[in-house]
């Protein structure tokens, strides 16, 4: 069976191997995750052609013998220090053509580029009881973290609930907010308050962790809009000019109607004044009067991430599935 599938690493992608790669992406996605929102032709190509942050990319696509496209696999290998032992794998299999070589060999070419990269650690995502996640138990990788995805329907948290904590007085705070670049005046304070998420619960994943500042902030934000994408950003800061903490959120480019939870991080010398729910309800109140378009907000918490998840149940995220991020230790040659 092995021999009707041919892996062909992708160098500058065209546009028609960017159609591949949706092709295969969507209908794995339909399959292994019903009800989740189609990914975006147009977003795929951008993700496959611009530039990524902190990292680079590499790209294989599998066709069966008739040239039709059975599987796609990325590498992001990371750049940034403390990073640099580590590549995250993506690899999808068009479920009418699985069970035939095509995950196999796909999966062969990324450790091969691993080990030729001197990468210790590769990490993927799947859903928990999914087809990727018994293909990727069967070939050596282990659970490290699990992931609990949450979704908030803008239209269910009452307006008087939403006031109340947004309306909530936190003396020595104020809140603010941007979309896309961080301003030139908060740039400094937003780069510092980025370097909170590096205690974030990782499990027994070998992350690693990243230096922000300024410069990687704006690089971040020019990748998200190079793609097409929309971030939005709220910040609380403290009158001594500190980012106390923030959330952002990320609108997919084309007309979809799902957000996506990026980052929420609170500085630890300013926890404990509930920063974190005022940030997310001022962004869930933004959403609502910016963009009526969107409907519903998802995010992932880590399982013992129990703060944040009893912050985004307040607010009104309900559970909706579980994944898994796991981790293949990379032999080496």
């Amino acid at each position: 069976m092995l021999k009707s599938v041919h892996v062909n690493p992708l160098q500058c992608v065209s546009a028609a191997e960017a159609a591949a790669w949706h092709q295969v992406v969507a209908a794995s996605t339909a399959h292994d995750l019903p009800g989740t929102p189609p990914p975006d032709a147009g977003r795929i190509h951008a993700q496959l052609t611009q530039p990524a942050l902190g990292s680079r990319r590499l790209a294989w696509l599998a066709v069966g013998a008739d040239g039709v496209p059975v599987g796609v696999a990325g590498l992001r290998m990371f750049t940034s220090p403390g990073q640099e032992h580590l590549a995250e794998l993506e690899l999808h299999v068009d479920p009418a053509h699985r069970r035939r070589g095509a995950g196999s060999l796909l999966l062969s070419a990324v450790v091969t580029a691993c080990r030729a990269e001197n990468r210790r650690s590769l990490i993927a995502a799947a859903a928990a009881d999914s087809p990727g996640e018994a293909f990727s138990e069967r070939r050596g990788f282990r659970r490290a973290l699990t992931l609990h995805h949450l979704i908030l329907r803008l239209a269910e948290p009452a307006e008087a609930d939403l006031l109340r904590i947004a309306d909530a007085e936190h003396p020595g705070y104020r809140l603010t907010g941007w979309t896309g670049t961080v301003p030139d005046d908060l740039a400094d304070a937003f780069a510092a308050a980025k370097n909170a998420m590096n205690d974030m619960p990782v499990g027994d994943l070998d992350y690693g962790s990243v230096a922000w500042d300024a410069d990687r902030v704006r690089a971040m934000a020019q990748v998200i809009a190079d793609r097409g994408d929309t971030l939005l950003t709220i910040a609380a800061v403290h009158e001594d000019g500190t980012v106390a903490g923030y959330t952002e959120t990320l609108l997919p480019r084309g007309s979809g109607t799902r957000a996506q939870q990026y980052d929420t991080a609170v500085v630890p010398a300013h926890r404990g004044h509930r920063l974190g729910l005022w940030v997310k309800t001022a962004m869930v109140c933004r959403l609502r009067a910016e963009h009526p378009g969107v409907v519903e907000i998802e995010t992932d918490n880590a399982e013992d991430n129990a703060h944040m998840l009893a912050v985004n149940r307040e607010l009104g995220f309900r559970s909706y599935r579980r994944a898994h991020e796991l981790q293949l230790d990379v032999p080496t040659a």
